[in-house]
Order: structure tokens, then C-alpha cells, then sequence
């Protein structure tokens, strides 16, 4: 059993924030049995998955972002920061062979190549 929680929030990350691109973007599997591409509900468009770490104020955390697939833009690289455009969280929880499990689903507009951010500390 899935159930989605009925919220979605929105993630601006602020200005000091960097996301660098961990993994390339690859389909979205449905159904590891298939191997079925997900589907976004509206469109229909297949949706792709990417790995990022954010990182902001010294704390890292590394978080798998699905992408509708006409929103992976090109020259994306390993290691590059990368922006986020229209970023959501979105909370869920399932029950799998009886035991409950919980998490945050992140969803994004778009990956596209960003600049680091400027340094805040004084120049040597």
C-alpha cells in the first residue's frame, strides 16, 4: 500500500546553497519487474531521475530528484553545480511486506547547469 501525502512544498534553495550533480540522469523505473518507464500523470511524458548533493552552511545531504524528461537540458556534467527550477518536497509513507516505510519525494521542473555560488568569505 502507497499513499501519498496530500502536500507538496516548495524548495527555494537559498543563494549560499550549491547542488552539484552525483548522478546522470537515467528513466525512472515504475516497475522493476517490467522494467516500465514512470510516467507523469498529466502529461504522460517519461520521467527521468538524477543524484544531487546539496550542500549549504557545511551539511550535505544526497537526494535522488525526479525530472520530466524534456527538462534535463544539455551539458550537464558530473561534479557541476546544477539549478533546480520549481523544486518540491513532497512527504509519502507505504506499508511493503508489513513493515511501514516513510520519506521525502523530491521533484523538480527542470535540471539545468548553474554557476557555484559567489564565496562569501573575504578575498586572500
Amino acid at each position: 500500500m502507497y499513499r501519498r501525502v496530500d502536500r507538496k512544498v516548495p524548495c527555494a534553495p537559498s543563494s549560499a546553497a550549491t547542488i552539484l550533480l552525483t548522478e546522470a540522469p537515467e528513466p525512472k523505473v515504475r516497475d522493476r519487474q517490467t522494467g516500465e518507464i514512470a510516467k507523469d500523470a498529466v502529461s504522460g511524458e517519461s520521467l527521468m531521475t538524477i543524484g544531487v548533493v546539496y550542500i549549504e552552511e557545511g551539511e550535505s545531504s544526497l537526494i535522488k530528484v525526479t525530472v520530466p524528461e524534456s527538462g534535463v537540458s544539455e551539458g550537464l556534467a558530473l561534479g557541476a553545480p546544477v539549478s533546480l527550477p520549481g523544486l518540491v518536497a513532497r512527504p509519502w509513507e507505504s506499508v511493503f511486506n508489513g513493515q511501514q516505510r516513510h520519506g521525502i519525494a523530491y521533484r523538480s521542473a527542470a535540471v539545468t547547469p548553474a554557476a557555484f555560488p559567489a564565496s562569501t568569505g573575504a578575498a586572500a
